[in-house]
């Protein structure tokens, strides 16, 4: 039997795959318990979700005798996604970050340099993207902290040191600490149908320090002895090369769409800034992004767009696209 998942089920359930603490997914799991249809067919599901929020209660008990003071990897989301570099001592992800941000992390030849999570936000086109760059990850030293970050975010992307030769053996220590975790890297970002707490974020492979005159022997290596299905990009962070390309690959892996918004007695449209979404996102959505008082009186909206005849008046479900302009009627 079917099991007829609702809009709202789905959306906590994404919600749910980035959480980032034990009180999120137990807010998320509560929903997903709310939503899902009641019957047979979801029988094995709702027994499952009953389990985890009992788990995830214990969680946050739990979190709460043994909180401790200091830094949180709990990071404030802004621009149109987070993108999260991971990778080995002296992979580039520092390097990256300054050439793709306005960030100013100190940059070293010597491992560690980067202690915490770094943010900087990456400028495309109308809209910017958070980046943050991490500790480095050895088969010793990981920090499982990070693993909430990771799973808060949209993308990772997964950093290779082609300067050294033991950029292979590095790279396969960040997949083995991972691999022990209910995080993983994956080509798409999903939970898991069989245990809804494993949790795969989309990953792109970035192949650094593509000008390393043994750049080529290095990847050779690398795919003789890691197999991954991720997209892959070759760059120099420190360069240049490939950053562009690679920027443009980030903004699609991230499949966000812009909405400009108007006020009904004007004649413009504010392009300046718009409002980002993921891609199946309603006009309902763009509403309570703009402020939960619009979403809540909200009554129709007015759309111009290419998909559509200027000015049609929709309902509250209908699905914009990229570079809509909406104005909404409350």
């Amino acid at each position: 039997m079917p099991a007829n998942l609702t809009p709202q089920y789905h959306k906590a359930e994404e919600e749910y795959r980035r959480a980032q603490t034990p009180e999120d997914e137990l807010r998320c799991l509560e929903v997903m318990l709310r939503e899902i249809p009641k019957h047979k067919g979801t029988d094995k599901l709702q027994a499952e979700l009953k389990a985890k929020i009992s788990r995830a209660k214990a969680d946050v008990e739990t979190a709460k005798k043994t909180k401790k003071s200091g830094p949180s990897l709990k990071l404030p989301r802004q621009g149109a996604g987070r993108v999260v570099l991971l990778g080995g001592p002296n992979a580039g992800k520092s390097s990256l970050l300054k050439a793709v941000t306005r960030a100013t992390p100190e940059i070293a030849p010597y491992p560690f340099t980067t202690r915490e999570p770094q943010l900087g936000m990456m400028p495309w086109e109308d809209i910017s993207v958070q980046m943050v760059d991490t500790p480095p990850i050895t088969a010793d030293v990981f920090d499982s902290t990070l693993l909430g970050l990771i799973r808060g975010s949209d993308l990772v992307l997964l950093m290779v040191d082609l300067g050294a030769d033991e950029g292979t053996e590095q790279l396969q220590a960040v997949l083995d600490q991972l691999q022990g975790s209910k995080t993983r890297l994956a080509k798409e970002s999903y939970l898991d149908e069989e245990d809804i707490g494993l949790s795969f974020t989309k990953t792109i492979l970035v192949l650094n320090k593509i000008d390393d005159p043994a750049a080529a022997d290095r990847i050779a290596l690398m795919r003789e002895f890691i197999q991954l299905d991720f997209e892959e990009h070759q760059i120099s962070a420190e360069a240049g090369t490939g950053v562009d390309g690679l920027k443009n690959a980030v903004a699609k892996a991230l499949d966000f769409v812009r909405v400009y918004t108007k006020l009904p007695h004007k004649k413009e449209a504010d392009y300046d800034k718009p409002f980002t979404l993921r891609r199946g996102g309603t006009v309902m959505d763009v509403a309570e992004l703009i402020h939960h008082d619009v979403a809540e009186n909200f009554k129709h909206a007015r759309i111009w767009g290419t998909n559509i005849n200027p000015a049609s008046i929709v309902k509250g479900d209908y699905v914009v696209s990229d570079k809509d302009v909406l104005e909404i009627n409350s």
